[in-house]
C-alpha cells in the first residue's frame, strides 16, 4: 500500500502518494462526490526462472486506496502530477468550503 499525505495548502486540498516503481500510465485516479480513489499496478520487470534469492522485499501487484475528502472541491479544476515516484493531486476547494472556514481564536 502506498504511503499517502493529505493536507491543505493555500486554497487547495493536496494529496501526495509515494508510488515507487509504478509507471504513470498504470495509475488510475477517480473522484466521485467527496471520495477520491487512487489505484494502480506494479508489474514485475522480468520473469526470473532461478530460485536462488537471498531476500525478496520488493512488492508487485495492484493497490487501491480510497479517501473521504474533508471539504468540497472544484472537480473540474483538479490537477495531478507524477514525478520521481511521487503522485501529487491538487484539488482547489469549492467557494462554499472556503466560505465555511472560520478561524477560532484560542484564549
Amino acid at each position: 500500500m502506498p504511503s499517502v499525505d493529505i493536507f491543505e495548502e493555500g486554497g487547495d486540498l493536496v494529496i501526495k502518494a509515494e508510488l515507487p516503481g509504478i509507471k504513470k500510465d498504470d495509475i488510475d485516479i477517480r473522484l466521485m462526490d467527496k471520495m477520491i480513489t487512487i489505484s494502480g499496478e506494479k508489474n514485475k520487470e522480468a520473469e526470473v526462472k532461478r530460485k536462488d534469492y537471498y531476500k525478496w522485499e520488493r512488492s508487485y501487484g495492484s493497490f487501491c486506496r480510497s479517501f473521504d475528502l474533508p471539504v468540497e472541491v472544484q472537480k473540474e479544476k483538479v490537477k495531478s502530477t507524477f514525478k520521481d515516484g511521487v503522485l501529487e493531486i491538487r484539488m482547489p476547494k469549492s467557494a462554499e468550503a472556503i466560505r465555511k472556514e472560520v478561524k477560532i481564536k484560542v484564549e
